[in-house]
């Protein structure tokens, strides 16, 4: 059976009450939504379509995920229509007791984005129970004597249902003596007495049964009965009298059972037996005789267990006082509970949102905590706060509840999990306060970029390293979890050449080894630098750069190269003149190598290996000077030959080997007679030695022919041209190719001023008058221009390759 919501009229029986009761609730409760049903709905009944009520599409109902959050669940939410449904049997005799308004209170939330509805459902009453009396039968003894209009209260008739269905009205059988009149509690429950209209007489009729009954509101009417035995006895003038009608008494909801409530006391005016009075409780509830024990004698009233003001604020005892001849006289004691700060309040979680995402934003809604408190007034209003510093704040969001959202932002490489305290204390005194502790797990999102171990890398690696082999690794964390933390390496940049990198190195894009992919050359590529990337997998990715530079360190993988002096044309070695009367310490020549590889590899020595004169000659350690050691003796001969090595120092060292061919003479002339007794072929190191001179020679004629020549120029432009004819402006025109070159900052520390033929050693000296029919310029040198030396010493060809004979002629 499908109900509505209570925006729609009700039906026709409820015209009358509802509207009234539901005026009253909307000023309670202006923001819920609100229904109306009968009890015992069988389970599953629609009571209205919830989704529709609160605006919500039904698209959306699986995202936002509508449920209810009570702390007993009488209904539920159907996730494909949003229609509000039944789950649970509902009394409302059990629920409400005697309300005259039974309302079930409860609260839906809607997820995506966070919402709370509060719902009211009206639980009408139906007719599903009759009156009934505690007894099937009531003994009453009445005196003959008892005046007309006298009253006996009469035990009342439980009706659990409320409002029209709840016990209207007693009546009693026809009968002569007696009649019923219908009185009401202050807490609204009514009760029959039973009148006496006429004086009774025993020895006319000692005994009068009535039936009793009572009829609730229902429709249709359900009633109850029982049966009044009325025993008419002999005369007992004074029936028992208590000092008040009502007894009014307050009581702390914490004493103990046992505690003294009130004493009563009725006094009998007869005498003897007549006089003795018993209390026992008349008219009463059964919770009274739960929680009130009575003593029949003394009329002391004590409790018997707990009272708790949250399920009962007040009780009313209805207490009889009765003499042995049945007169009895009635009191009511009406006891107030007065409420303890006794309950601590209750936090429930109602929803967590978790786990959480790192990124999360300020003001995220992690869960919703409700609070609860079953005290009244202070002792029941509560506050709620987190225990500790947290990244988290709570918030008041409607009346009893709470939203946790996030106060900071959160990391989850620092804190993978939060347990959130959150504690709810009330006002009373002393407050009581009870705590419930929220689990979050922080999901991890890509946050954090890979970081290097080192800001940057040098490595150190030997030449001739063999290729493939591993010269360094880098290394990067990212505390970030699965693929956001799983880190790879590139080769991003290079000051090699892009084409060639690939041919130098390479990494491992999962350990980070960078292997080399040949053998390095430190002669070719001393250092170069690497630009390496680590990259994460998260989505975007996010990276980082560190610099790796490679020394090639050297080896002594090359030896010495000797530059000079350099070997003929002939593989000879030249030779180096020295002046017969040189002091020791006089600068004979110098031997230059150099080495390819640096530091001490490329640190040479030069030692003396062979000599013609050990004595004779020194050479420097370090410079490579070959110095005389002492002045020519007669007997040393005239040609010196030495053997020097020149030796790095590598380990193990390489060396290399020259020939220095020394003649000790003081002019060119006085040599070559000496150099022209060696046998053919000579040594090609001393002829090329021997070239070398002659080219100084030539180099320094040509420089003393182009002064002439400049000085001769100068005085013919200031005299007269006749008177200078002979020199011909052909004769210092432009060089021709066979002017040496400057040989003066050579490694010779000297130079010669003579012109020799390569193969006949033989000088030829022509002077010659310089007239106007002089041969042209070029006659001055040889035609043959293949002479021309070549300016590198270290060159195989010597500079004079063919043989020509160079004249010069002077005036």
């Amino acid at each position: 059976m499908r109900r509505r919501a209570e925006r729609s009229s009700p039906p026709r029986w409820r015209q009358v009450l509802l509207p009234f009761l539901l005026s009253l609730f909307r000023g309670a409760l202006p923001d819920q939504i609100r229904y109306s049903i009968p009890e015992e709905l069988a389970k599953n009944s629609v009571v209205g379509n919830l989704a529709k009520d609160l605006g919500l599409s039904i698209r959306d109902l699986p995202a936002r995920k509508l449920r209810v959050s009570a702390e007993k669940e009488y209904f539920t939410v159907n996730p494909e229509s949003g229609d509000l449904l039944v789950s649970d049997r509902i009394d409302r005799e059990q629920i409400c007791g005697k309300k005259p308004l039974c309302i079930l209170d409860f609260d839906t939330v809607a997820e995506n984005p966070l919402n709370i509805f509060q719902i009211a459902v009206i639980v009408q009453d139906i007719n599903d129970n009759i009156p009934l009396f505690k007894q099937n039968k009531i003994d009453l003894k009445i005196g003959e004597s008892t005046k007309p209009g006298k009253t006996f209260p009469l035990d009342p008739a439980l009706d659990s249902d409320a409002g029209p269905n709840s016990l209207q009205r007693y009546h009693l059988n026809d009968n002569e003596y007696f009649d019923l009149a219908e009185k009401q509690t202050p807490d609204g429950r009514k009760y029959p007495e039973l009148v006496l209209k006429h004086s009774l007489d025993r020895e006319e009729q000692d005994f009068h049964q009535l039936v009793l009954t009572a009829v609730d509101g229902g429709d249709p009417p359900q009633s109850g009965t029982t049966q009044i035995q009325i025993q008419v006895t002999d005369a007992n003038d004074n029936p028992p009298v208590f000092s008040q009608d009502v007894y009014r008494v307050s009581l702390q909801e914490g004493v103990p059972p046992g505690f003294s409530v009130l004493r009563v006391t009725a006094t009998d005016q007869d005498e003897g037996i007549n006089a003795v009075v018993t209390y026992s409780f008349h008219n009463v509830d059964e919770q009274v005789e739960q929680f009130f024990k009575l003593d029949k004698r003394t009329g002391e009233i004590t409790t018997k267990n707990d009272f708790d003001f949250e399920i009962a604020n007040s009780y009313t005892l209805g207490i009889e006082a009765k003499d042995p001849g049945d007169l009895a006289a009635h009191c009511s004691i009406q006891v107030e509970i007065l409420d303890e700060n006794d309950c601590a309040p209750e936090v429930i979680v109602t929803s967590v949102f978790t786990p959480l995402p790192e990124d999360s934003p300020p003001g995220t809604v992690i869960a919703l905590i409700k609070t609860r408190d079953r005290d009244s007034g202070e002792n029941g209003e509560v506050y709620c706060r987190i225990l500790g510093k947290t990244e988290f704040l709570l918030k008041y969001y409607s009346k009893n509840y709470y939203k946790l959202v996030t106060d900071a932002a959160l990391d989850r490489e620092e804190t993978p999990e939060y347990n959130v305290t959150i504690m709810a204390t009330d006002r009373g005194k002393p407050p009581l306060s009870s705590s419930t502790t929220i689990t979050l797990r922080i999901t991890d999102v890509n946050d954090n970029a890979p970081v290097f171990q080192q800001s940057a890398y040098l490595v150190h690696v030997p030449e001739n390293n063999p290729p493939g082999a591993s010269i360094a690794q880098v290394r990067a964390s990212d505390p970030d979890l699965g693929s956001n933390g799983r880190v790879s390496y590139f080769i991003v940049a290079s000051d090699l050449e892009p084409r060639a990198l690939s041919s130098y190195v390479s990494v491992s894009s999962q350990s980070g080894v960078v292997f080399a992919q040949r053998a390095f050359d430190h002669e070719q590529l001393r250092a170069f630098e690497l630009t390496l990337q680590a990259r994460d997998q998260g989505s975007p990715a996010l990276s980082a750069n560190v610099s790796l530079r490679v020394l090639v360190g050297d080896r002594n993988d090359n030896a010495p190269r000797v530059l000079y002096p350099a070997l003929g044309p002939d593989g000879s070695a030249l030779f180096d003149t020295v002046p017969r009367a040189a002091q020791p310490g006089y600068l004979v020549t110098k031997v230059v190598a150099v080495d390819a590889d640096s530091g001490h590899n490329a640190w040479l020595s030069y030692h003396v290996l062979q000599a013609s004169e050990p004595g004779l000659f020194s050479l420097g350690l370090r410079t490579g000077e070959v110095r005389t050691a002492r002045a020519l003796g007669d007997r040393d001969a005239a040609r010196q030959r030495l053997l020097v090595a020149v030796r790095d120092g590598g380990q193990p060292p390489l060396s290399a080997t020259a020939t220095l061919l020394l003649v000790f003479a003081d002019s060119l002339q006085e040599a070559l007679p000496d150099l022209s007794d060696r046998p053919a072929p000579s040594d090609p190191q001393a002829e090329l030695q021997f070239y070398l001179v002659v080219a100084l020679a030539l180099i320094s004629v040509l420089f003393l022919l182009a002064v002439i020549l400049a000085v001769a120029l100068r005085l013919r432009r200031s005299s007269s041209p006749a008177a200078w004819s002979c020199f011909q402006p052909g004769l210092s025109s432009k060089s021709e190719p066979g002017v040496l070159p400057n040989y003066s900052e050579g490694t010779l520390p000297y130079s010669y001023n003579l012109c020799v033929a390569s193969q006949s050693a033989k000088t030829e000296f022509n002077f010659l008058n310089v007239t106007p029919e002089v041969a042209p310029p070029r006659d001055l040198l040889c035609e043959d221009a293949s002479w021309v030396p070549n300016t590198n010493p270290g060159d195989a060809e010597g500079p004079f390759a063919s043989d020509t004979i160079l004249k010069v002629s002077f005036n």
